[in-house]
């Protein structure tokens, strides 16, 4: 997405001036509070996508055994997407109050 042009500390936060291209502003849909910031080359744990079904119809993003503990998979789960030129990004969010804990 987009690329951090400086940052500056100030007192206990770190600002950061990011550039977006129109497109990639436009996908954030006009908000400005909680934004997390991420990058792609930190997902290092390798996984799979599961068909299932009639000619494959249905598809699921399996989740590594890594990061399996301490899911509640009864809880209810939102999903974005973003497109870019070259990759597509889910982002599966989790409310962490439903978490069991186990």
């Amino acid at each position: 997405m987009g690329n951090i042009i400086s940052s500056k500390i100030n007192k206990d936060k770190i600002v950061y001036e990011i550039a977006l291209t129109p497109d990639e502003a436009l996908q954030l849909k006009g908000h400005v509070n909680n934004i997390y910031l991420f990058t792609e080359n930190v997902a290092e744990i390798r996984t799979n996508i599961s068909q299932r079904g009639k000619n494959a119809a249905t598809k699921y993003f399996l989740i590594p055994r890594e990061l399996r503990k301490g899911l509640d998979f009864r809880s209810s789960v939102s999903c974005q997407k973003f497109e870019t030129k070259e990759k597509t990004i889910f982002i599966y969010v989790l409310d962490k109050f439903t978490f069991n804990g186990k």
